[in-house]
């Protein structure tokens, strides 16, 4: 199945289902401490709720790429060092090995990819955008994601394996905000590539980035075994980061009726 034919068949899944799609986003804020160096004006919780931005609105907008990020605060809460985002998802997020790429949830922000070319006078860029690879203001932010089932007793997805936000991999309007980009891929396998040449390496995908359940630890660094949670912990140790969304990843059946390829399936049995 080509890569347009899936974005095809999940935009007409989404269509026939939209209470279904709606149950995939983070529907209500438990919690939220904006914590230090938050811009004025992102302190709004609710931004994270609901599918992330396809498209910034306003004179100065336009549709949200690996190149142009969202930068509204309608659309982005902000969270800084010492502060956290909590959030729950009317319909569990289940853990299944199976899952594209063993992946449950995504974390979506305001990530963008640097383009390396030149500006004219007018500041339009000079020949076909394209990137090193790097992604803006990346440096100097460490997080922790932890989950629960209750929103009472939380466990943290170990750092080790959990993406730092702000990085890979910055949201692309035009994709599924279901579908997870390949983890293996990193910031130098999108080196040199034009706007088309990344979505191509996303494969259908909005970006985003993914996490486990199979990640969870308690207190003492010990492996927890979850079938499925409701409620995601967001934390900056360091830094600033902007929260857009949080998504769920369909359920294996889904995968297997829209054709996702054997591809996925193989990395989740090795992402361990």
């Amino acid at each position: 199945m080509t890569m347009q034919y899936r974005t095809l068949a999940l935009a007409l899944a989404a269509a026939l289902s939209p209470l279904a799609v709606r149950a995939q986003y983070a529907s209500s804020v438990t919690s939220y401490i904006a914590g230090t160096g938050v811009t004025a004006g992102y302190t709004d919780p609710t931004s994270a709720l609901g599918e992330p931005s396809r498209v910034t609105p306003g004179q100065f907008g336009g549709p949200v790429d690996p190149f142009d990020s969202a930068y509204l605060g309608s659309q982005l809460v902000g969270i800084g060092t010492g502060g956290s985002l909590t959030v729950h998802f009317d319909a569990p997020v289940r853990d299944n090995p199976a899952n594209a790429f063993g992946l449950d949830f995504q974390v979506f922000g305001n990530s963008f990819f640097v383009v390396t070319n030149a500006t004219d006078a007018n500041f339009n860029y000079i020949g076909t955008p394209k990137t090193d690879g790097s992604v803006f203001v990346a440096d100097g932010v460490s997080t922790r994601v932890s989950v629960s089932k209750d929103g009472q007793t939380f466990f943290t997805l170990t750092p080790s394996l959990a993406p730092v936000l702000k990085n890979l991999f910055p949201t692309d309007g035009s994709g599924s905000f279901t579908v997870p980009v390949n983890p293996a891929l990193k910031n130098a396998d999108f080196a040199g590539l034009s706007l088309d040449q990344i979505r191509a390496k996303y494969g259908g995908s909005g970006g985003g980035a993914g996490f486990d359940l199979a990640w969870a630890r308690d207190a003492q660094g010990n492996p927890v075994t979850l079938d499925q949670i409701s409620y995601v912990r967001i934390e900056v140790l360091t830094g600033t980061v902007q929260i857009d969304g949080l998504s769920v990843v369909p359920e294996p059946s889904t995968w297997a009726l829209l054709g996702l390829g054997l591809g996925a399936l193989a990395y989740s049995r090795r992402r361990h």
